[in-house]
């Protein structure tokens, strides 16, 4: 059985768990999949370094707030897809939703939503994204890149797991995308090592 076959059986034999969004801002992101030379691919993006945005410069999927003409979060995925990357998830196959998880800082409340993209499509970053990145899923789910970090958040010292992604210079993965990634991985069958290993 193929990672994807075991991706598509595993969110059809489960559903979600879907929170009331009650008094908490909704945001909803896309977890996409893509078929790279060797193996499956996860696409993420690095926010733009923004003073009102509270994730200013983090690794993150592409998302955003739901509004109230998007017809609820998965179409918001969708929509904020396709303006950061100018990607047109109409063209991939929808796989599944996450649990809903809510903000350990904000009051928030993010859904996620799954997709595969059975051929690469061009990306071009919007003003909101400073760039993209597609990685194996064998280097996302290495759990030696997986370690405690200390951040400075809203004034607040604290420390939390983070992922490793890109290497020096470059933010870790933690938080809210940490949390949803991690549950996405914590479905799936053994991950064979990557290669640099």
């Amino acid at each position: 059985m193929t990672i994807l076959t075991a991706i598509r059986q595993t969110l059809a034999s489960r559903p979600p768990q879907i929170l009331p969004a009650e008094e908490r801002e909704q945001a909803a992101v896309a977890l996409i999949l893509r078929n790279g030379d060797s193996e499956l691919e996860l696409l993420f993006i690095r926010r733009a370094q923004h003073e009102n945005d509270p994730w200013s410069g983090d690794l993150a999927f592409p998302g955003g707030k739901v509004d109230a003409e998007d017809g609820g979060a998965r179409q918001a995925a969708e929509r904020e897809t396709r303006e950061e990357l100018a990607l047109d998830l109409a063209h991939a196959e929808y796989l599944g939703r996450l649990d809903d998880i809510l903000g350990a800082y904000l009051p928030v409340l993010i859904s996620c939503f799954i997709y595969h993209l059975p051929q690469p499509l061009p990306l071009l970053c919007n003003h909101e994204v400073r760039e993209a990145h597609w990685l194996p899923l064998s280097l996302v789910a290495d759990r030696s890149r997986w370690r405690e970090a200390t951040f400075n958040y809203r004034g607040a010292e604290n420390s939390h797991p983070t992922i490793d992604l890109l290497g020096p210079g470059h933010p870790p993965l933690w938080g809210i995308t940490y949390r949803l990634l991690t549950q996405f991985l914590h479905r799936l069958p053994p991950v064979a090592p990557h290669p640099s290993r």
